[in-house]
């Protein structure tokens, strides 16, 4: 069998991605620079010798040959902090856009046909259309964040179209769940676990929004690679309905058993800028497929929450 590369494989969503690629008995190198990801997270794989491990960064050298002898790349490494690109937007465009630059460069010089690539649904921007199909235009993302996802996609589209190339994008909703080391439900459990008494809740708590827990993502994007074959292929992932913030809070209160919490709210719809205050994203592509979310929004947070309490 072609072996499976796995960018960002050591992080969140690319470790239970390894997981599934190695419970269907698929040989996989993970290559990850560890700046956010942790061996920790495929430890178990590692030491039984099931998974190969490269330490490196996309935009450096002395990876590019591990890639000859591959079928396919999965391309999650990122830089995800969607609130710090407001503040130090370099590393966003060097990390997401030049890396998978890079990515795209090295595939082509090994022969390796095939990338996957996580994307997000925040380059729709605000949307005018909700839930937003994968067809909604303009794509007009409001954060950089959006933007480099966005830039990322054009430049796989540009490769498979002049290379050869086959391509898959997933345009993630909120994906949550075990060894998640960001986002609103980790955010809430670090504040509470440092003042049990108080709750800061960036924006007004009402930004609404779709999450689907992360076995469910893996699954989704499994099920649509072996399914569809075109050049391209762009697939929104999420649920089909969505949670505002307020009520994620409360659900977090009630499984650390606190009680009498302050609630506090930095104001204004968006809780920081390049925020989307609403988002929900169609997935009747993935359901024409043959694929639904098994989750809706309020039980994979409930999934979510329970996993990263221990």
């Amino acid at each position: 069998m072609m072996a499976n590369v796995v960018t960002g494989g050591a992080g969140f969503i690319g470790s239970h991605l390894v997981d599934a690629l190695v419970a269907r008995g698929e040989p996989v190198l993970v290559i990850d620079s560890l700046r956010t990801g942790s061996l920790e997270n495929i430890s178990s794989h590692l030491s039984e010798g099931r998974v190969r491990f490269i330490q490196g960064d996309l935009l450096g050298e002395g990876w590019q040959e591990s890639l000859r002898g591959a079928g396919r790349v999965w391309h999650l490494a990122a830089d995800p902090d969607v609130r710090l690109g407001a503040v130090s937007p370099a590393s966003q465009v060097q990390q997401n856009i030049l890396a998978t630059w890079h990515l795209l460069e090295a595939m082509r010089m090994s022969g390796v046909s095939e990338i996957v690539f996580t994307s997000t649904s925040t380059v729709y921007g605000d949307a005018k259309v909700i839930p937003t199909p994968e067809e909604y235009a303009p794509l007009e993302p409001v954060s950089v964040y959006g933007a480099t996802k966005l830039s990322c996609e054009a430049l796989i589209s540009a490769y498979c179209h002049s290379f050869g190339m086959r391509g898959w994008i997933f345009r993630f909703a909120n994906i949550i769940g075990a060894r998640s080391n960001h986002g609103v439900i980790w955010d809430f459990i670090q504040k509470l676990s440092a003042d049990p008494r108080r709750l800061e809740i960036l924006g007004d708590g009402r930004q609404s929004k779709s999450y689907l827990e992360v076995g469910a993502c893996v699954d989704a994007m499994l099920y649509a690679v072996a399914h569809s074959a075109d050049p391209v292929n762009v697939f929104n992932i999420g649920s089909e309905d969505w949670i505002d913030v307020r009520s994620i809070a409360d659900l977090v209160v009630s499984a650390m058993k606190l009680s009498g919490v302050e609630y506090s709210f930095t104001g204004g719809e968006r809780g920081w800028v390049g925020d989307v205050p609403r988002m929900q994203l169609s997935v009747r592509k993935l359901r024409d497929l043959g694929w639904k979310p098994p989750v809706g929004s309020r039980e994979s947070v409930t999934i979510a929450i329970a996993a990263m309490l221990g």
